[in-house]
């Protein structure tokens, strides 16, 4: 059709990679777009209060998000390979701009769950923007290029805490929503204005392509022991970072949300060192790092079960050194999983990352609503142990022994 042009940028000269701006429209896109998943995560303690919700109420806002990811991954990330990329994004970054804008002005609790959910699938222009980022480099440079897109995914899911604590302890939370609603008009502005226009690489129905989807899964036991694995991990990360702001604003700590946002940089600092994860699976195999990622994680969670023995100052301590652990153990495990996966059949990346990634966004859903109701039964031991626990699983996933695919 005469609207679709090339997948390449035009700016982009025959063995030089992209244009420095463009790479970074995909990465700031990619970032920013992640982050509006994780900016109520710190404000929950805060939030609840000012909108008269009980904790538990309160806790299924991340829930609804994450799980909102996870079914826009599942059903609208195969239609990047269906229809013109681009339009795709421009029409989730306006969806997403709105809903954010609906959450800033929600007066109740039902309209921000219903605009949590919306938050979650439109998000999903992030899992566009990754793939863009695949096709449009070229082969000597593609690498480089999705890993620095990656980068600006990773940043935006840990440097979100932080922004948004500060935000929302300073400005409210409501301030915090219509932040972010502005700067994904902003990249919305800048994609219509910056990104090509991609040609479409299959004619399938839209039935057909998220049929091949459960064709993948039921022939490939590897991406079902990936993708279990990945969403056991998750489990455990989503439930302490989705209950860390309710424990903190209680007793012994009665810190704000600042504080709470303020983990999420020892967070990055563990999540930033996983790249060396892919050298060490380049090196000595990905299966190598998935176990050593998985026993981090399990290491870092039962580290947190001697908190109750520690005065508060020193508990604090122990949680940051805990979230630089399994940070770095999550996002090592993911590296690790995307290296297994995409080799499993080059031709199908696109649908075999669509599987991997809802099932580790159903594995954080899953956290946040357990993570919401251990807290309110058991307390803060009761998260310590369901994330040791699901990290233990993980791990026996992956010292199991390896099936035939």
């Amino acid at each position: 059709m005469s609207s679709i042009q090339t997948t390449h940028a035009p700016a982009a000269a025959p063995g030089h990679g992209l244009p420095a701006s463009l790479i970074l429209l995909l990465a700031a896109g990619a970032g920013l777009s992640v982050a509006s998943l994780y900016y109520v995560q710190p404000m929950l303690g805060v939030l609840g209060a000012d909108i008269g919700a009980s904790t538990r109420a309160v806790g299924f806002i991340p829930t609804l998000t994450l799980l909102g990811y996870a079914l826009g991954i599942l059903l609208l990330a195969p239609l990047g390979d269906r229809f013109d990329r681009r339009r795709i994004v421009l029409i989730k970054a306006a969806a997403l701009c709105a809903a954010l804008l609906v959450a800033g002005a929600a007066p109740s609790i039902g309209v921000l769950l219903a605009a949590s959910l919306a938050i979650g699938l439109a998000a999903t222009m992030a899992q566009d923007l990754v793939p863009a980022a695949a096709t449009l480099a070229p082969d000597a440079t593609r690498g480089k290029t999705v890993g620095t897109v990656m980068t600006g995914l990773l940043l935006g899911i840990l440097l979100s805490r932080v922004v948004s604590g500060f935000v929302a302890e300073h400005f409210g939370w409501r301030a915090m929503f219509i932040a972010a609603a502005a700067s994904i008009a902003l990249i919305g502005a800048a994609a219509w204005r910056g990104l090509p226009r991609f040609r479409p690489t299959t004619h399938l129905a839209y039935g057909a392509l998220l049929g091949s989807l459960g064709t993948l899964w039921s022939r490939h036991g590897t991406l079902r022991r990936a993708a279990l694995a990945q969403a056991l991990l998750a489990v455990g990360f989503s439930a302490f970072w989705s209950t860390l702001a309710v424990m903190l604003h209680g007793a012994p700590f009665h810190l704000g949300s600042a504080a709470a946002g303020a983990f999420g940089l020892a967070g990055a600092a563990g999540a930033l060192a996983a790249p060396l994860a892919g050298r060490l699976a380049d090196r000595r195999g990905p299966e190598l790092v998935t176990r050593l990622g998985a026993g981090l994680a399990l290491v870092s969670f039962a580290a947190m079960g001697l908190a109750p023995l520690m005065a508060p100052h020193a508990q604090l301590w122990l949680l940051a050194l805990a979230a630089i652990g399994f940070d770095l153990g999550m996002q090592a495990a993911l590296i690790a999983h995307q290296t297994i996966v995409y080799g499993i059949e080059p031709g199908a990346r696109s649908r075999l990352n669509a599987v991997l990634f809802t099932s580790m966004f159903i594995g954080m859903a899953t956290g946040s609503a357990l993570g919401a109701l251990v807290l309110a039964s058991w307390g803060w031991a009761g998260v310590t142990a369901l994330a040791s626990a699901t990290a233990t699983a993980a791990l026996a996933v992956r010292l199991w022994p390896r099936q035939a695919t």
